[in-house]
């Protein structure tokens, strides 16, 4: 492995996806692109591709999922890998075997992919660093560290309704300090060269320490969205919160929940975004969510190019 980044190889080429954070803009690009290609598999009669035939992917889902799951299961398929299903509540985990243990039986099937959801931040990256040569690690979040599928699927929406992100202004919105998906999003967009990158909500809500990342901290909503190009909506996490960091949900939607009204304070032509679920009337309201201007539901179809790209690229590099 390379030791400045655990995803690539020695030859620069992505073996793990484990973060945003750390990969060059061609990488990025390369995904995207590829994805692109396998869009129009949705439309086809026989969806699918024979990329990875013969092989095996095993979902790890330590945390409970709907879309992420489905769209990584439905992307292995569509390329005609063997997909299995880990039933961790009825795994040997849940009676103490080790996560390492687990992965080594698991590899002693013939893995080949792992895709890992985990409540502990690093988990794909220790996996990682234990797997054989030929098996390869995608992070389907980890604590609260990193989502970075969900980061490519939201870049990969942007580009597709905006184009070039140096000419983007794009405001994420709400619980930032617990948000995974926020933070594989800053990485990805100041990577991908957009140059007004907003992080807005609540004093509380929002981490101390972003300036280095290049974004600006608003704590008004208008402020944030004023004039933006592309809202990211983000769920309040209350399952992660310790502590009396709101008051309620309903006087955070009072402050900064997204409804027509305010919508407008964005440019005309903006687009909402969210990567579920979404709390109807708290974060978002659900004429927003339903609205013209929303495409909420086009993630979700993208995310499984976007998927079906990441496995389709890491299955062809070695260690």
């Amino acid at each position: 492995m390379n030791r400045r980044n655990p995803q690539l190889n020695r030859h620069g080429e992505l073996i793990h996806l484990l973060s945003t954070e750390g990969l060059p803009r061609d990488i990025l690009l390369h995904i995207l692109d590829t994805a692109q290609q396998f869009v129009s598999v949705n439309d086809r009669e026989v969806k699918k591709v024979p990329l990875l035939r013969g092989k095996s992917v095993f979902n790890l889902f330590f945390e409970n999922s709907t879309r992420t799951r489905t769209t990584f299961e439905i992307a292995a398929t569509r390329l005609s890998a063997d997909v299995f299903n880990l039933d961790i509540a009825r795994s040997s985990t849940a009676k103490g075997e080790t996560l390492l243990d687990t992965i080594a039986n698991l590899s002693a099937m013939a893995a080949d992919i792992f895709v890992v959801r985990h409540s502990e931040s690093g988990a794909p990256y220790l996996i990682a660093q234990h797997v054989a040569p030929h098996v390869h690690v995608i992070n389907a979040g980890d604590g609260r560290h990193a989502h970075p599928t969900q980061g490519l699927l939201d870049m990969y929406t942007i580009r597709h309704y905006k184009g070039d992100f140096r000419n983007l202004s794009v405001a994420i919105v709400g619980d930032v300090l617990h948000s995974r998906v926020a933070r594989s999003d800053i990485h990805a967009l100041t990577t991908l060269g957009c140059p007004d990158v907003r992080v807005v909500g609540p004093r509380t809500l929002v981490p101390s320490d972003l300036a280095h990342l290049g974004v600006r901290v608003c704590h008004s909503l208008q402020e944030g969205i004023r004039d933006c190009d592309v809202v990211i909506a983000l769920r309040l996490q209350n399952e992660r919160m310790s502590g009396a960091l709101l008051p309620s949900s309903q006087e955070f939607h009072q402050s900064f929940g997204l409804t027509p009204q305010r919508l407008r304070w964005a440019k005309p032509d903006a687009i909402v975004m969210h990567p579920g679920p979404v709390n109807r009337g708290v974060e978002v309201d659900s004429s927003v969510v339903d609205g013209a201007q929303s495409v909420v539901l086009p993630q979700v179809t993208f995310g499984i190019a976007v998927r079906m790209a990441v496995m389709g690229i890491i299955a062809g590099n070695e260690a």
